[in-house]
Formats: structure tokens, C-alpha cells, sequence
């Protein structure tokens, strides 16, 4: 039994034993440059040295060996182990001793994974399981990187295990999507708001015209994007370069080369810099050898970088502004690197290379690789280095409930269970208040910073803020004075005036002013677009103001209407006249076979749209519209009814056809009945059209221009067409009659006017018919409307009354007129005795013809034959016989 007790309390002692070790002895001693064994252990990952050797050349997993000290992420590694120091030194975390862990991951992903792998192993392995949910390394949380490109490589690891990690100066973008990052965290804003400030720079200062050169890695090009999706209408980006990230890569000197040809070569004088310092120096020393300056904007990578600013002749590069993150001071810590050396129980192998790096500087100044520390770094910029580290502490300190006196929660926890409690701290310290977003990132914003030229290099100066709730960069009262002296000469372009807009076709061309179309307009500089007119106005390339419409109709003023009317004038004088000597000369036999109430007919029509011309003059209304249509219609229709009358007695008497048929077609010949109901048909037409669909006033625009025009819109196309038609089948149909009586006597001849006037009439309105369909000749349509009107009517008043009013006033055909008379009667003596002849005597009491029947007397034959005087008169104006006919029956008369 006792054997058996002994052998129980053995093994219990070796698991306490071995529980002891793993909480407080496992950390890895190989890769560790630096450590503190504690209670809860914090690793910090932390590129002290810049580069490995032969990285690209590496063909073996062997072992990384770094170079390339940098005090810069030295002395940030020291202000985290001064702040887990101060932390150790207060009640902060009663009972608890924090302890920390460094390891070096040299600039490069495969070793930051190398490093991880170390910091996570339990028993120096790294477990593969299935769940994790109570894996527990010795190390609780990291800090770091700086580099967004590392800390991307490592988070996407420590996201399996949900271990917190918390940056202070990775800012990619990327880092904030919590699907991909769950467990990361950073204590500065994520780079949307760095591209945003940036890009305010630049618009506050009014350089638009500007190239970026980047680098390759994440970071880089994470930066450059944003960059020009913030900068999309602002910004003109003359040339964008990229340069390799890695410091050993084979061409990195080449690709630098190029990146400064290229800045040398273009005319933009400021350059964004999205690049780590060392590739910034190098670009510096070439821009000094050629003696080239530009102004700089740093990113926040290298825009705190000490030794930059101490850089042979680099006030010769030009102006430098960026933005650093909120900087302050961390109490003791200038003297702590006074005096620095590893605290009593840490281990810290970088403290020892250090300073003997800095004996050999005071051994061989010509060779010395390192500047004493407070000389090379601003201390105000690791600042948030203590920041991240209280941040861990406070989520700890919830974690381990801890009071005033001590923690009572167990120590050895999961590190998934400190990610929320990190997440949602809030905490004071040295009087600013911090705290996590939704994406676990800071967002207290940015200084403005300008390397100040002095007698000895450059100063880092803070000018300015930008703070996220705003969006806007405010310079501080005492450099108010920047905003005119950072003027550059060049520019993508000057101020786009009113009358145009700027437009951006894509982020590496430059603006360009791009003048106002019709119907939009700016009126002040610089205008993202141009505004739309509004309605009833309108606007002509490049204006400044919309203006109301200019009306366009007949104005009485302008030449056309003034040459209508006097045509019009003309032509109702002409009215005139020819009426006065109608009436004045109406007994005279040119007047008599003319008819007279058929002429006078004829005369009101044309006297009716002759006014109708004057109807297009002026600005249109309805009623005018309707007038127009309705005068013209009713008018020239009345006209030319009387002349279809005349045509047809004239071809009813003379066309050779059949008696009985000639007989019945005359009994349809009722001059004013049937010019009565052809005016009346096109009344009928007219009643119709305005009933239905009528004529009304429309404003036009041809699409471009200031000016409508008024018109009067048709209404119903097939009315307008209608009523046109008609009086086109009444002209054709007075053609075709006249044309086919035409080989007539020409003394008192009416066949050859009408036809002439009939085919002016035709002509003219054919020619209408092109301009009226075509949507383009909008303002030619009143016009060629009204000068048709007027071509109608005086092809028949120039046609057919003013010849007959000549005739008669100079007395052509007073000698002519019994001769004429004569010829008649001889004609219709033997067509009578022809007739007889072939078909027999008419008996006295039935009248019939009676073939075979022999003429005994010449007397009664005469008595039958000869007409009337009456008959005579109407006739001779008529359609006769040709030339030979006449003379032969004269002759044998």
C-alpha cells in the first residue's frame, strides 16, 4: 500500500512538474532574439534586420541568415518591451508577471511563418488537430508586423487558431475584412483612410496632375488601388510604376532606374511614394545626382524614417509632405535607451548586436552601419507601439479578473478567448480615449507632416490633421501660410470656366474640359457635369445660361413676307383690273364667249386666295390656322370649278361623238349649278377636317438651335390631303378635257390657257409635296405653302384673263370679228348639208331623218341647218375643225 501511495505522489509530482514547464519554460530559445518568461507571454514580431541573404538564390529549406540591421524597427521593438516593463512595474496586473518573446522575421514571409511556427509549438512542435478550441501555447497573443505584406502572410495562419495579433503599423486594407483576418487587430486606421487623406492632400493643395510609384508586394499594390478608386474625378495620374518590394531582388536597381527615368521624363511635379524607405533612398540619391526636385508625398511607411532626413544633400529633392499616425510621447522612454540594456531575467541578443555594431563605429567611423538611436528615430512615432501593448493588457486584465489586488481567472486559457476581450476594450491613457471599430481597427485618424529643410537635413514637423469624422485636412494656424508657397508651376489643367465640365476618362490621362452641350449649361468653375435646361428653355454649346426659346413665323418686317406681299398685291390689282374691263368691255364678243358670270367666278376665287396668302404672314393662332386652310380650299376650288365648266361645255360641243350622246351630255351642263356643287363638295371636305382633326397652332424645334418655329400644324393629315386631292382631280380633270379639244380654231381659243394654267397649278403643288414630308424642312413648309398658293393663281390670271384683257384693249380682234362669225356659220352649213345628206330630210312634223331621202330644196335645207345667233356665239369659243376643214367648207360656201 505505502508502495503503491509513493508511486502515486511521484507521478502527480513529475505532472505538476511537467505542467510548470510547459506554462512557464516552453518558449523557444532559437529563434527568440529577445525574451522575458512570464505568467502570460506576448510575442512580438518584429523586423530588426531588413533582408535575408540570397533569398532568391535559396533552393534548400535551410536556415534564414539575416542583415541589414534596422534601428528603426529596433527601437520599436524596445518601446513594446519598455511598456510590458512599465506594465510589470505597476498594479496594473497584480500578481501577473507579462512576460514577452522576439523573434526576427527579416522583412520576408517565409521566415515571419518560420517565426510563428516556433512561437506556437508546445514541446517544440506545432500540433495538428482537429479542434483547437483548447489550444494552448505559451504565448497569448503577437504583436506585430509591420509590414502589411508579413502581417498578411501570418494572419492568414493564425486565423485557424483565432489567436490575436495586433499591428501598429500594418495598414493594407485587406486586414480589415474579418472573413478572411478574423483574428487580427491594429491600433492605426486601415489605408481606405489613408488613400482618403492622401487624395485630400493633394486637392487641398491643387495638384492634380501628379505620378505614383509603388511596390509589388500587398501592401503596395493594395495602397496603389485604393488610391485611384479614391482619387477617380479629383486626380490625374501622369505615370504609375511599379517597383519589386524585396531589397535583394536582382533587379532592383534596374526597376528603380526606370521608375526615376520615368519621374525625370514627365511633367508632373509631384510624386506619391507607396515604398519602403530603402527603395525611397535609393530614388532620393538618383533624383540628387541629376539634380531633379519634386514634390513628395510619403506613405506612412517610410514618412517617419529617421535616417532619411539625415541624407547627404536631401534638401536638394524638393518638398516633402505625408502622414504619420497619431504620434506621442512614452514616459521614460528617451531615458530608458540612454541607458539600455536587458532587464534583470530578460535575455535580449539584439541589445548586444547593437552596440557592438555601435563600438565599431567608434572604432572605424568610415565603416559604421548604425546611427546612435535617438538620432535616427522620432520616439513620438512608436508611440502606438505602447498603445498595442496596453491593448493586450486591458483585454487581459478582463480576462484574468483582475481587481485591484490580484487576478483570480486561470492563466493558462486559449488564446481565442482574448480576442474578444481585446476587441472590446475601451480604455484611457495618457488622456486620449481608444477603442476598436467593427473591423478592429483605430480610427483616431492622422498628422500632417512636412520635412522641414534645416542647415543639417531635414526636421519632421507636424502642420496639420486629418481626422476620419470630418474628411478633411486641416492645417494648423501657424502654417496657414502653405497653402500659396507648395504652388507648382504645371498642372494637368487650369480651372475648367463656366460653360464646361471636367471629365476624367479613366485615372492615367489627364482632365479635360469638356464644353456644354445644347440644352445644358454651368455657371460656375470646375463642375463635375453640366446641368439640364429646364423646361421651355434651351441653351447652345458652351453656355453659361439657359434661355427662353426665340419664336420663328412670317415676321411682316423680313424680306420674304415683305416679296408675298407685294406679289399679293400684284396679284389682287391684277383682280382688279381684269374685272373692271370685264365689266367695262362686255358687250365686246371676246367677253361674250367667254362667259361672263364664269369669269367673274373665277375672279372671286382667285381674289379669295390671293388674301390667303396674307394669312401666312404673322404669328399664327387657330383661327388663323383654320383660315388659311379653309380660304385656300373654298377659294381656288370655286376658281377652278368655273373653269372645269367651261372646259367641259367646250368639249361636250366640239369632241366628235355620237349626237344622241352629245345631246345627253349637255343636258348636264348647268354652268353655275354644277360649279355650285363642286364648291360645295370641297365644303364638305373642309367641315369634316375642321370638326374632326382640325388645323391648330404648333411649336416646333428642329432638334438644335434657340429658336422654335410657329406654325400652323395640318391636324389631320388625310383632310389636308383630301382637300388638296380635290382640288387636284378638278385641275386634272380640266387638263385632260382642254387638252383633248385642243386642235381647234385659235381665235377666242380657250383650250391652250386652261391647260397651261392647269399644269402651273400641278407643278407647283407637286413640288410642295417633297418639302411638306420632309421632318428636316419644318420652317420651309408656310413658305413654300404660301408661294404655292401664289403660283396657282397666277398661272391662271397671267394664263387666261390677262391675254383676253389685252385682246380687248387693243383691239386684236375688232377686224377678225364678223370674218369669225362667218367662218362659224359656213361651218355649221355643211356639217348640217353632210348630215342630211347621209341620213335623210327631216320631215316637218316629227323631226326625225329619214334615210334615202333626196334634198329638193336648198332652202329647206338652209331653214333646218343654219343655227341661231345665240348659238353661234356660244359655240365659236368652243372646240371647231383643223385648218383645211375650215377652208374647204368656207370655199364651197
Amino acid at each position: 500500500m505505502k508502495s503503491c501511495t509513493s508511486c502515486l505522489y511521484v507521478c502527480a509530482l513529475g505532472l505538476i512538474v511537467g505542467l510548470d514547464l510547459l506554462v512557464h519554460c516552453d518558449i523557444p530559445n532559437s529563434l527568440s532574439g529577445a525574451y522575458l518568461r512570464g505568467d502570460v507571454n506576448c510575442a512580438i514580431l518584429s523586423s530588426i534586420h531588413s533582408k535575408v541573404i540570397d533569398l532568391h538564390k535559396r533552393t534548400r529549406p535551410e536556415p534564414f541568415i539575416c542583415t541589414d540591421f534596422n534601428p528603426i524597427t529596433f527601437v520599436r521593438s524596445l518601446a513594446a518591451i519598455h511598456t510590458i516593463e512599465e506594465i510589470n512595474n505597476s498594479s496594473f496586473l497584480p500578481g501577473i508577471k507579462f512576460g514577452y518573446v522576439v523573434c526576427d522575421p527579416c522583412s520576408s514571409p517565409p521566415k515571419a511563418l518560420h517565426c510563428l511556427e516556433h512561437l506556437l509549438a508546445i514541446n517544440g512542435s506545432l500540433p495538428v488537430l482537429s479542434d483547437y478550441s483548447d489550444f494552448r501555447p505559451s504565448v497569448k497573443a503577437l504583436l506585430g508586423e509591420g509590414y502589411s505584406e508579413l502581417s498578411i502572410a501570418i494572419a492568414k495562419l493564425l486565423g485557424l487558431y483565432l489567436f490575436p495579433q495586433i499591428s501598429c503599423t500594418s495598414s493594407s486594407p485587406v486586414l480589415s475584412d474579418k472573413l478572411r483576418y478574423p483574428s487580427f487587430m491594429r491600433v492605426i486606421p486601415s489605408d481606405v483612410h489613408q488613400t482618403k487623406a492622401l487624395v485630400k492632400l493633394m486637392t487641398h493643395f491643387s495638384w492634380d496632375w501628379v505620378g505614383v510609384v509603388y511596390g509589388d508586394d500587398d501592401y503596395g499594390r493594395a495602397a496603389h488601388q485604393s488610391v485611384l478608386e479614391e482619387a477617380k474625378g479629383k486626380l490625374c495620374f501622369a505615370f504609375e510604376k511599379e517597383v519589386t518590394h524585396y531589397l535583394d531582388h536582382v533587379d532592383v536597381d534596374k526597376q528603380v532606374k526606370d521608375a526615376v527615368d520615368t519621374i525625370r521624363a514627365s511633367s508632373a511635379q509631384v510624386v506619391l511614394l507607396i515604398l519602403k524607405p530603402q527603395l525611397v533612398e535609393k530614388i532620393f540619391k538618383w533624383m540628387i545626382q541629376t539634380n531633379t526636385n519634386r514634390i513628395w508625398i510619403a506613405s506612412d511607411v517610410w514618412s517617419m524614417f529617421g535616417p532619411l532626413t539625415k541624407m547627404p544633400d536631401i534638401n536638394k529633392v524638393g518638398d516633402i509632405f505625408g502622414f504619420s499616425f497619431t504620434m506621442g510621447n512614452i514616459p521614460g522612454f528617451e531615458d530608458y535607451l540612454k541607458n539600455l540594456r536587458p532587464t534583470p531575467g530578460a535575455r535580449n541578443d539584439f541589445i548586444e548586436e547593437y552596440k557592438e555594431l555601435r563600438r565599431n563605429c567608434s572604432i572605424s567611423p568610415l565603416n559604421c552601419s548604425v546611427d546612435e538611436l535617438l538620432g535616427v528615430v522620432d520616439l513620438r512615432e512608436v508611440y502606438s507601439q505602447r498603445v498595442a501593448i496596453y491593448a493586450v493588457a486591458h483585454g487581459l486584465k478582463k480576462i484574468l479578473k483582475c481587481n485591484e489586488t490580484a487576478c483570480s481567472g486561470e492563466i493558462n486559457f486559449p488564446p481565442w478567448q482574448l480576442v474578444e476581450s481585446i476587441r472590446s476594450v475601451n480604455f484611457k491613457l495618457d488622456g486620449t480615449t481608444h477603442y476598436f471599430d467593427e473591423n478592429g481597427d483605430f480610427t483616431d485618424g492622422y498628422d500632417l507632416i512636412r520635412w522641414k529643410k534645416t542647415d543639417v537635413g531635414r526636421n519632421i514637423e507636424v502642420v496639420g490633421k486629418f481626422l476620419l469624422e470630418k474628411g478633411q485636412v486641416e492645417l494648423l494656424n501657424e502654417f496657414q501660410e502653405l497653402t500659396s508657397s507648395v504652388q507648382v508651376q504645371f498642372k494637368c489643367l487650369e480651372s475648367c470656366g463656366p460653360g464646361s465640365s471636367k471629365s476624367v476618362t479613366n485615372n492615367s490621362c489627364c482632365i479635360s474640359c469638356i464644353v456644354c452641350t445644347e440644352g445644358t449649361y454651368t455657371n460656375k468653375y470646375d463642375e463635375s457635369s453640366c446641368h439640364k435646361c429646364p423646361e421651355e428653355q434651351h441653351s447652345l454649346e458652351n453656355a453659361t445660361e439657359c434661355k427662353p426659346f426665340d419664336e420663328m413665323y412670317l415676321f411682316w418686317s423680313e424680306a420674304y413676307p415683305i416679296i408675298l406681299l407685294v406679289a399679293t398685291a400684284i396679284g389682287i390689282i391684277l383682280v382688279f383690273t381684269s374685272f373692271i374691263i370685264y365689266l367695262t368691255h362686255r358687250d365686246k364678243p371676246v367677253f361674250q364667249m367667254a362667259d361672263l358670270k364664269l369669269s367673274c367666278f373665277m375672279l372671286l376665287g382667285l381674289m379669295v386666295s390671293f388674301i390667303d396668302v396674307i394669312m401666312f404672314i404673322g404669328k399664327p393662332n387657330k383661327p388663323l390656322c383654320q383660315a388659311q386652310q379653309a380660304v385656300y380650299g373654298l377659294g381656288f376650288t370655286l376658281c377652278v370649278s368655273s373653269i372645269l365648266v367651261k372646259a367641259y361645255y367646250t368639249f361636250v360641243t366640239y369632241m366628235p361623238m355620237n349626237l344622241s350622246t352629245q345631246h345627253h351630255l349637255k343636258t348636264l351642263h348647268k354652268p353655275l349649278i354644277n360649279v355650285f356643287m363642286l364648291t360645295v363638295g370641297q365644303g364638305v371636305i373642309l367641315l369634316f377636317w375642321l370638326i374632326f382633326d382640325s388645323p391648330d397652332v404648333k411649336r416646333e424645334w428642329p432638334e438644335t438651335g434657340m429658336v422654335k418655329y410657329v406654325i400652323c400644324n395640318e391636324g389631320s393629315i388625310a383632310g389636308f390631303a383630301v382637300m388638296h386631292g380635290y382640288i387636284a382631280l378638278l385641275a386634272l380633270i380640266c387638263f385632260l378635257l382642254a387638252f383633248m379639244v385642243r386642235k381647234v380654231p385659235q381665235d377666242f381659243n380657250d383650250t391652250g390657257p386652261i391647260i397651261f394654267s392647269m399644269l402651273i397649278h400641278l407643278f407647283a403643288w407637286l413640288c410642295f409635296i417633297p418639302i411638306y414630308i420632309n421632318k428636316n424642312q419644318t420652317e420651309q413648309k408656310h413658305i413654300v405653302q404660301a408661294s404655292a398658293v401664289l403660283a396657282s393663281s397666277y398661272g391662271i390670271i397671267l394664263c387666261y384673263f390677262v391675254p383676253k384683257c389685252y385682246a380687248v384693249l387693243w383691239d386684236f380682234y375688232s377686224n377678225s370679228s364678223n370674218k369669225t362669225s362667218s367662218r362659224y356659220a359656213g361651218h355649221h352649213t355643211d356639217r348640217a348639208d353632210t348630215e342630211l345628206r347621209d341620213q335623210g330630210p327631216i320631215t316637218p312634223t316629227s323631226g326625225i331623218i329619214t334615210s334615202g331621202v333626196e334634198d329638193d330644196s336648198a332652202e329647206s335645207v338652209q331653214t333646218v341647218s343654219t343655227p341661231s345667233s345665240d348659238d353661234t356665239t356660244s359655240a365659236v369659243h368652243s372646240v371647231g375643225l383643223s385648218e383645211e376643214d375650215r377652208d374647204g367648207t368656207i370655199n364651197s360656201t
